[in-house]
């Protein structure tokens, strides 16, 4: 279970059947892993197992159902579900007893259907499901979505430690990077520290190194050893109890070259541009237009939302008109051109509040760190 207490989930699934009732629906239908922990408080690592389907039905009014298969039963049966029914997957079929529990408390049913979502079960099973149940299918109305995108207190609190944690861990970053030492090495010591520092797990990690910047954000990394004068970046999105952070650190290799300096500058200009504009009522295009102005660049992303997953929710970009409101938890990623091929960029993790943002990581400084000298 991820720890919180019975209150909190109450309170998101009133939220929900008020959403339902609006939109007259009978019941939801959540089938990945982030939207049935966020009703239920069910946290393993056994969805990297694609053989078994786990199912979770909200209805218009009561308690919600767990349909799942039965190694899960002693896990969910310590979260604050009582209605838990299995089926003995994946020698079963767990489409027939879905189809039951729909049918007993009756549709439509919504599915989450808009982007980032997707149906995590076979396309020929939810064929059958909803031949043999009977019942109306459409998307959920954007429901499941727009709860989480507005963020507790206490989920708040659970993204805000694990950025410190991270923090700590790029605070350590000289004692594993330097001069002659690999960038793969560097990758597989950062995910220790991070560790150490108590991360429960790191789901992703990736960076790059260069001269004049890096080619990329999302490359995983070689062997090449990092040189005095390198810039190097380490991005990270690790987990403690079922939340992520996502932020980046830049570092000069020995010494920092004038242009690594100004460009570093300029993003954290960026950034506290971003910042600034934060504010309730903001569109999430307004907080990119406020960045893109300062390192110039085109339509790209510029941040995103944050939670249980690494990217959720809105972009910052020039086409998303998405509405700040108070609770949100959004990330700043400025980018700049370092050199032709060559870029940089920095990131954040803020949280939207009634007035000025506030920084859940620990906001860099405009100079550019220097290790490894």
């Amino acid at each position: 279970m991820s720890g919180f207490g019975e209150p909190e989930y109450r309170a998101r699934l009133a939220r929900a059947q008020a959403g339902m009732a609006e939109a007259g629906l009978g019941a939801l239908l959540l089938t990945t892993e982030p939207e049935f922990r966020y009703f239920s408080g069910f946290l393993t690592r056994f969805w990297e197992s694609l053989s078994r389907d786990w199912f979770l039905v909200i209805p218009a009014s009561g308690d919600p159902v767990a349909v799942i298969p039965e190694i899960g039963a002693a896990l969910m049966a310590r979260t604050w579900i009582a209605d838990i029914r299995t089926w003995p997957a994946p020698a079963g079929d767990g489409a027939p007893l879905l189809a039951d529990a729909l049918r007993e408390i009756g549709g439509p049913v919504g599915v989450p259907s808009g982007p980032e979502s997707h149906l995590r079960m076979p396309l020929g099973d939810f064929a059958r499901l909803k031949a043999v149940s009977g019942l109306d299918f459409t998307d959920d109305r954007g429901i499941v979505a727009g709860l989480r995108a507005v963020k507790s207190g206490a989920e708040i609190d659970r993204i805000a430690r694990i950025c410190a944690i991270a923090g700590r861990a790029f605070d350590r970053v000289g004692e594993i990077a330097g001069p002659g030492v690999p960038l793969d090495r560097v990758f597989r010591d950062f995910q220790r520290l991070l560790l150490e520092e108590g991360a429960d797990w790191v789901p992703y990690l990736a960076g790059g190194a260069g001269p004049e910047g890096y080619a990329d954000v999302i490359s995983p990394a070689d062997a090449r050893p990092l040189a005095a004068g390198d810039v190097l970046m380490l991005d990270t999105g690790a987990v403690r109890d079922g939340y992520f952070c996502d932020f980046d650190r830049n570092f000069a290799i020995a010494h920092a070259r004038p242009a690594q300096r100004a460009a570093h500058a300029r993003l954290i200009e960026a950034t506290q541009a971003g910042l600034a504009a934060a504010r309730p009522g903001a569109r999430a295009c307004d907080v990119w237009r406020a960045m893109a102005d300062v390192v110039g660049e085109g339509d790209g992303r510029l941040g995103h939302g944050l939670g249980m997953q690494l990217t959720e929710g809105l972009s910052l970009m020039a086409g998303d008109e998405t509405v700040l409101l108070p609770d949100m938890v959004i990330t700043l990623e400025p980018v700049i051109a370092a050199a032709p091929g060559r870029i940089m960029v920095h990131e954040e993790v803020i949280a939207i509040t009634d007035g000025p943002a506030r920084a859940l990581s620990p906001l860099a400084g405009a100079d550019l760190p220097v290790i490894g000298g």
